[in-house]
C-alpha cells in the first residue's frame, strides 16, 4: 500500500462502527412518510388531469383511435408525436377497425380551443365520431364536502 513508506496509516482516523441498522430506520421512515402523508399522484408525474364536464359520462362509447394533445405542435399519436398536417395524413391511412371509428381526443389544460376545433373538424372529415375525455365533476353533499 502507498501509504506504508510514509507511516501514513498511523495517523488515519479509526473506522466509523458499524450503522447498518440506521438505514434500514431511514428506509422504514420513508415509507411510513409516503403511507401516511402520500397522494397518488406523488410517484406518477405524468397523470394529467381532466377537465369535470357535467354529463361527461352520458354519451360514453368504446373508442377505436386515441390521441394525447400537449400543444398544437406535439399531439401524441399512435407511435409518435405529430403537428396538426401530420395528424390529418395519420386519421386518414388508420386502418378502419369497424364501420364507426370513434377517436378520443385528451387535451391538457393549457391547449387553445381553436387547436381542438381543428382537431375535431379533421377527425369529421376523416370520418371518424370524436369523443373528448374528460371526467363527471364529483357531486356534492348539502354540507358542501364531496361525495365519496
Amino acid at each position: 500500500m502507498i501509504t506504508r513508506p510514509l507511516d501514513l496509516a498511523s495517523r488515519l482516523r479509526p473506522e466509523p462502527r458499524n450503522f447498518d441498522w440506521l438505514f434500514f430506520v431511514n428506509g422504514g421512515l420513508i415509507v411510513l412518510f409516503f403511507t401516511l402523508f402520500g397522494s397518488r399522484f406523488v410517484l406518477a408525474p405524468g397523470v394529467a388531469v381532466l377537465p369535470a364536464i357535467a354529463g361527461a359520462n352520458a354519451g360514453a362509447r368504446a373508442t377505436t383511435h386515441q390521441i394525447s394533445v400537449v400543444s398544437a405542435n406535439q399531439i401524441f399519436a399512435g407511435d409518435g408525436w405529430r403537428d396538426l398536417k401530420q395528424l390529418d395524413e395519420w386519421m386518414r391511412i388508420q386502418p378502419r377497425i369497424s364501420t364507426e371509428p370513434v377517436l378520443l381526443v385528451q387535451v391538457n389544460f393549457g391547449v387553445d380551443l381553436d387547436v381542438v376545433a381543428r382537431i375535431v373538424s379533421l377527425a369529421n372529415a376523416a370520418g371518424y365520431e370524436v369523443q373528448i375525455a374528460a371526467v363527471e365533476p364529483a357531486r356534492r353533499r348539502e354540507s358542501g364536502g364531496p361525495v365519496r
